[in-house]
């Protein structure tokens, strides 16, 4: 189900997946929104209850003005809020990642249990393919085709308007986002306090076998790593090995 939550004067979007079971935040990457997770839920369901967010400047929630970390994290503090529960487990791809990282080390009360997929506590990213994108396809066969191989991590973004096919996300915003992910993250990573796994594809352009190792190492017994043979898109490319880690972890996270 759909709902959303208006965060100082801006909607956010969610999607709550439903079911009885204990509640788990899921935070997306650039160029995705809150549906990527949907088979993830389908594999976790009854026993966990995924409630997706389409993060500020994606899918149904609004553009934004600023996409700074601060705000990114200000937001998921509200959403968490805005649902009235108590300490939850948070996972978080790529954005999404150092988006749930650094809302468990600054809210330490609030995160029981936390799943980072591929990213580090070092980030650079590269912004020249967001700025390749096609700004306009007249179908989305043709937008398809445009992205080539990398159509299918970005259709759950695909939008419809007069003017032919799009992302439910903007260019120029995302590549504000992506600069503004880019830095030295580490006071956050050693400051998370719960139990943690890292899930790294093993064809990863973003996270180095040696970075993951590192990652486990500073955090000292407190975190945990599985690389599964995937590029950075882990959920996509292993989806039934993503959640079988995934609960694996939430059934017994140390």
């Amino acid at each position: 189900m759909r709902e959303f939550v208006v965060v100082g004067g801006r909607k956010l979007s969610y999607l709550d997946f439903g079911g009885p079971g204990a509640p788990l935040l899921a935070l997306h990457g650039h160029y995705n929104e809150a549906s990527a997770f949907a088979p993830l839920a389908g594999a976790l369901a009854p026993r966990w209850r995924v409630i997706a967010l389409d993060q500020r400047g994606h899918g149904e929630s609004d553009r934004a003005q600023c996409y700074e970390r601060d705000d990114y994290v200000a937001d998921v503090a509200a959403f968490h809020r805005h649902l009235g529960i108590g300490p939850v487990a948070v996972l978080g791809h790529s954005l999404g990642g150092v988006n749930a990282y650094q809302y468990a080390a600054r809210q330490p009360d609030r995160v029981r249990a936390l799943i980072v997929e591929d990213i580090g506590a070092v980030v650079d990213s590269d912004w020249s393919f967001t700025l390749r994108l096609p700004r306009r396809a007249p179908s989305r066969q043709d937008l398809m085709a445009a992205l080539g191989s990398t159509a299918p991590y970005l259709e759950c973004s695909f939008r419809r308007s007069e003017d032919g096919w799009g992302f439910s996300f903007d260019i120029e915003h995302t590549v504000a986002s992506q600069k503004a992910l880019n830095g030295d993250h580490w006071q956050d990573w050693t400051a998370v306090a719960c139990s943690t796994l890292l899930i790294r594809g093993t064809r990863s352009d973003e996270v180095s076998a040696a970075h993951a190792g590192e990652i486990i190492t500073r955090r000292a017994g407190k975190a945990r790593l599985t690389e599964l043979p995937a590029g950075h898109v882990v959920h996509h490319d292993a989806p039934a090995q993503f959640a079988a880690a995934v609960e694996g972890f939430l059934s017994d996270p140390g």
